[in-house]
């Protein structure tokens, strides 16, 4: 079905049918005390569907399936070459279910259509894919020894793996985790975000009709202050992986210090620059550029680029060219093929974006552009495209992650300042440099203390490059690419005596 045409949208929704109980040792279950929780809708405000609430019992269930299957080797000891089989099966049930995945994100988050079903979905179905791809072509090492002895050094899986997961981006962040994990050969406990668990819940069926293991693929949804909480204290988990916020993972470190020391790998918040340089390439271009860094997603992006630091001479340009272009920007009802900039995720969450912007105001910043809800007679939470000028990094907007579609444009003289003032924040997730001197592009690309620096574009790379951050912005490890399976492995040696 064509998910570009509003009539075939409307009919594909009317057909969706919910997955709502916790997915545990390959069935559905009602969370053991019966108790529930509504995910709602957040472009019309209202109950989308009543979800099980999973709390410790259930966690403690799920983490008792997947060491059973651990241990039992049905997934953790077969051939790379067969749970890659297998994985494949799972990516292609993804791209032939994808219309209904992309269906249930745009519901759940807010999200525009058109990015869910063609850049979201397809690229959970490439992850998954891709992790499985490689997992066979990596080689474990063979020591340097004398003719006497031989050491061995391998990876093997890490055991039980506890992901948890934002609501962001709800399936492309959990193919994210399970990919490189399911590829190595662990288990895993996998609670989305409460705001989002639908897609999660439907991948983990279609992961069984792939013919994964039981036991080896659990979801759970349930708050955070509980089921999240349960996972990162349990003690027969050997690792959490968490993408959310800086300060939701701290909890996650201070879980594992009082708990059995579980790794714990740490994807945080972002406060991501956008660096234009007086020789930046076409202003239309670096225009595009800087809006889709700021307002794609809805800004709801931890490496949303949402500070510009334009060079003084050029800003008052590039500043009337993104408002120029900010009617390419339409805010909208997220099932409709045209909108650009859906829903914010929750009404809480659509009154903290609000506040930030009524603090630019007050803290001296300048408002060019939008700056106010939108559509409220929807029921919805959107908030339009938002410009600020005259800011400085000292003010709130600057400093603090604000996860919506608003813009901070912070003026420089020259390059140590413009590297100064980027650096300058507790986060370093993302960057991007635009400069026609490839001099120039290397030496602010090592300057920035970012995870990862996109020169002429906004990018985040492709799924052969890692991701994660320096700073606030992450811990440990790294999402994406042959980086990502490490962290999911143990390094073992093996010394052998030979006679």
């Amino acid at each position: 079905m064509n998910l570009a045409d509003k009539k075939s949208i409307q009919k594909a929704v009317s057909n969706l049918e919910f997955r709502t109980k916790a997915f545990i040792d390959g069935k559905f279950v009602d969370a053991a005390n019966g108790k529930t929780f509504m995910t709602e809708n957040p472009a019309i405000g209202q109950a989308l569907a009543e979800i099980s609430a999973c709390e410790a019992e259930d966690i403690d269930i799920a983490v008792k399936a997947a060491r059973a299957s651990f241990e039992k080797g049905s997934w953790s000891r077969i051939s790379p070459d067969d749970r890659k089989k297998i994985l494949l099966k799972f990516a292609d049930l993804i791209e032939e279910n994808m219309n209904e995945l992309a269906l249930l994100d745009c519901l759940e988050a807010g999200k525009p259509i058109k990015d869910c079903s063609t850049i979201d979905i397809p690229e959970t179905a490439a992850c998954i894919r891709w992790h499985a791809e490689a997992h066979d072509k990596l080689y474990d090492n063979v020591s340097k020894t004398g003719p006497e002895n031989l050491g061995l050094i391998l990876r093997e899986p890490i055991g039980v793996v506890g992901a948890v997961i934002p609501w962001n981006f709800p399936a492309l962040m959990a193919a994210w985790k399970i990919g490189p994990a399911l590829a190595t050969g662990n288990s895993i406990v996998l609670k989305p975000a409460e705001l989002t668990t639908l897609s999660a819940l439907r991948m983990a069926e279609l992961a069984a009709e792939a013919c994964l293991p039981n036991g080896v693929l659990n979801v759970l949804p349930g708050l955070g202050e509980t089921a999240g909480q349960a996972i990162g204290l349990h003690k027969d988990i050997d690792m959490v992986a968490f993408t959310g916020s800086t300060e939701v993972g701290r909890l996650f470190l201070n879980y594992s210090a009082k708990s059995n020391l579980k790794r714990i790998i740490l994807e945080c918040g972002g406060k991501s620059p956008q660096v234009v340089m007086a020789d930046s390439p076409d202003i239309d271009t670096v225009a595009e550029n800087v809006l889709n860094g700021a307002f794609w997603n809805m800004g709801e992006n931890c490496s949303c680029g949402s500070r510009l630091i334009v060079y003084e001479s050029l800003k008052d340009v590039l500043l009337e060219k993104l408002i120029e272009l900010c009617g390419s920007w339409p805010v909208g009802n997220p099932l409709d093929p045209e909108t650009r900039v859906g829903s914010m995720i929750e009404k809480n969450h659509m009154e903290k974006v609000l506040g930030y912007i009524k603090a630019g105001s007050s803290e001296g910043a300048q408002l060019v552009l939008g700056g106010k809800r939108v559509f409220e007679e929807t029921g919805g939470y959107f908030v339009e495209p938002t410009i600020f000028d005259k800011v400085n990094n000292e003010m709130t907007i600057a400093q603090e992650e604000i996860f919506g579609p608003v813009l901070s444009v912070i003026s420089f003289t020259t390059e140590e300042e413009a590297i100064e003032i980027a650096n300058d924040t507790n986060y370093g997730l993302a960057a991007s440099v635009y400069t026609k001197d490839l001099n120039t592009a290397h030496r602010i690309s090592r300057a920035l203390k970012a995870g990862t620096v996109s020169v002429n574009c906004f990018s985040e790379g492709d799924m052969t490059t890692p991701f994660g951050g320096y700073k606030e912005s992450g811990f440990f490890g790294r999402d994406k690419s042959i980086w990502a399976h490490e962290q999911y492995t143990q390094l073992k040696t093996i010394w052998m005596q030979i006679d």
